[in-house]
């Protein structure tokens, strides 16, 4: 019988809902009216005409006033124990109101009350409205909202979008929508289905009286760089955000609490998309057999993802890691019919290098296998130089033994006056794949680098690790305060690296538009606050997650650079692609250089490989 009454109640419109919780204020004041008179008279009450028509304006008093302070906008399923210091306010205001109409009627001898009576009806108005709708709430309330509670949501954006998400949020979520925010000035203070529209700034008011611990962007065809502005001011605040996806990911135009993604580091850097050039992938990826190196890793295998949307002949991917190689060749053969071949090995292997060029006919390698992990190399100096620098030369030999046209080095901003021994092994690649790529006949060659910064989400990178911080209830540690990195998105990054690919001349290094420099400090706290969390310091000790400087390691550097000349880099076709302006260098020195530090590595001599390593990048 209950299940069914709360189906009944559940299943009407807010319209309907107002109507009857007015319709029952109406009776239940006059009804507190009439046992108020009982109670002061002891059971002997017969009113006249004058006190029924006082009595009868009672309830019509607080009606306006119950609405005005918004008493019949709370969805009193989810309506919170705050409530009841606004239902005390307004029947305190309507009770004065009230009295002040019975001085007037005693002024004129209309009808004369007790004086008790005011105070009895205030009593019995409270407990019977508030009662009656915290009874309400219980009885609509579903067993798990019972055990679990509800959290209070407010959607950023009262349009078409918001209003849809509303609906689906109340119908079919633990949580209530508790507001709209809109920055709309026509729209706030009004109600839009029900729910009252408020400023930006109204926020921390909601947070702090309807107990809201979500805010929901609801605005899809919003540009990255408004989003990123107002992700930035409300992980100011203790809420979780989340959003709706992009307009292009709505196309059917039904807006289900399952499509809200949560709200991710990538979206609060606020990068502004330049749409791919389709004819830059088709030129250099179409029809043509590809071989990807470190195609398990998270650059390589958002490489492969790409390139088999574009049929390729043939892809080969290269992985040294046996798991990592199984895990990106069931995905591709998901996604594409596509010819995959899986190559287990390291570029390291020479003559596996060789068998695979010659066996498939390779027409374009990326080769994104490396050792990148700057801790890491800086403790496997050997390790480092053998697969960043010699592999790198091993491949190159025998991209140019099979007579292969295009070659991408994926490079790292680290390589510009590198100071950590990653840095200085992709310094040398850049030179192997720029000294070697030229020689001989090499007019058919496109051979380039193509150079950037830290990736979102990459393995090894300080996104990740803060993430997993923070679940562990912290702390999130950092190197240095003062610590700047340039990132951009890892699908962002392997679009740019196809197109800068296909605008190789040969003998290229080119330069991602990487926008400006982050604060490595304030992209923790972002997260922090992203997760809804707060930051524990000396302002706030008692804040949920601390963020602990540990100190630079060996290596590191605190800002990091794109280019050695920025005044030499020049624009290309694709507005987020520069081409670095090259001059003599140190690759004439390489072919000496390479026996020495190929010497160096074999001797065992750390100190002498870092040395050699060193003395080529600092010329």
């Amino acid at each position: 019988m209950l299940q069914q009454i709360r189906d009944v109640l559940s299943a009407l419109q807010r319209g309907p809902k107002r109507l009857i919780l007015i319709a029952f204020d109406l009776l239940a004041l006059f009804g507190a009216l009439w046992l108020s008179f009982q109670v002061r008279l002891g059971g002997s009450f017969s009113p006249t005409t004058p006190h029924l028509a006082l009595m009868a304006l009672a309830p019509l008093i607080a009606i306006p006033i119950f609405i005005r302070l918004g008493l019949y906008r709370a969805v009193i399923r989810y309506l919170p124990e705050r409530a009841m210091w606004t239902i005390i306010q307004a029947v305190a205001l309507a009770t004065v109101v009230w009295v002040m109409v019975l001085f007037l009627a005693e002024a004129t001898r209309l009808a004369i009350f007790p004086r008790t009576v005011p105070l009895l009806y205030f009593s019995f108005a409270v407990m019977i409205v508030a009662g009656s709708r915290f009874a309400a709430k219980s009885l609509l309330a579903t067993p798990q909202e019972r055990q679990g509670g509800t959290a209070g949501v407010v959607i950023y954006g009262a349009g078409a979008a918001g209003v849809q998400l509303a609906m689906a949020l109340n119908a079919h979520s633990r949580s209530h929508v508790a507001a709209f925010i809109d920055e709309d000035r026509a729209l706030q203070g009004r109600d839009v289905s029900g729910i009252r529209v408020h400023p930006p700034s109204a926020l921390a008011g909601l947070i702090q009286n309807r107990g809201v611990r979500e805010v929901i962007l609801s605005i899809p065809s919003m540009d990255a760089g408004r989003r990123r502005e107002i992700i930035a001011e409300l992980s100011q605040h203790a809420v979780k955000i989340r959003a709706l996806p992009a307009i292009a990911d709505l196309a059917s135009g039904k807006y289900l609490v399952s499509q809200l993604r949560e709200i991710d580091i990538d979206d609060l850097l606020g990068r502004s998309a330049v749409p791919p050039e389709p004819e830059l992938f088709r030129s250099l990826l179409t029809a043509q057999v590809i071989l990807v190196t470190g195609a398990g890793g998270s650059i390589g295998s958002e490489l492969t993802r790409q390139i088999v949307r574009w049929q390729p002949n043939r892809l080969i991917v290269l992985e040294a890691n046996e798991f990592a190689l199984y895990q990106i060749d069931r995905q591709l053969r998901s996604l594409t019919s596509c010819p995959v071949v899986p190559v287990l090995g390291s570029v390291t292997d020479a003559g596996l290098l060789h068998r695979v060029m010659r066996e498939h006919a390779v027409d374009v390698i990326f080769h994104a296998a490396a050792h990148k992990h700057v801790p890491l190399v800086e403790q496997n100096v050997f390790e480092g130089v053998r697969n960043n620098v010699f592999g790198t030369l091993s491949l190159v030999e025998a991209a140019i033994a099979a007579e292969v046209e295009h070659f991408v080095l994926i490079s790292t901003d680290k390589a510009v006056r590198p100071t950590s021994v990653m840095g200085a092994t992709k310094r040398w690649a850049e030179l192997i794949v720029r000294h070697y790529g030229g020689q001989g006949d090499s007019s058919r060659r496109r051979y380039c680098a193509v150079r950037f910064g830290n990736v979102l989400g990459s393995n090894g990178s300080v996104v990740p690790l803060f993430r997993e911080q923070i679940a562990a209830g912290g702390p999130v540690t950092l190197t240095d305060r003062r610590m700047t990195r340039y990132f951009m998105s890892i699908h962002e990054a392997a679009e740019l690296i196809v197109q800068a690919g296909a605008l190789s001349a040969g003998d290229d290094i080119f330069l991602l538009e990487m926008g400006e420099p982050v604060r490595i400090v304030d992209l923790a706290e972002n997260m922090v606050r992203l997760a809804g969390l707060t930051l524990r310091d000396a302002d706030n000790p008692d804040g949920d997650i601390e963020i602990v400087e540990s100190g630079a390691r060996r290596g590191e550097k605190l800002t990091e650079e794109l280019f050695f000349d920025p005044a030499q880099a020049t624009r290309t076709s694709q507005p987020k692609i520069l081409r670095a302006v090259l001059k003599q260098d140190a690759a004439s020195e390489l072919p000496m250089a390479l026996v020495q530090l190929r010497a160096a590595l074999e001797s065992n001599d750390e100190e002498k490989v870092r040395e050699r390593l060193f003395a080529l990048t600092e010329r």
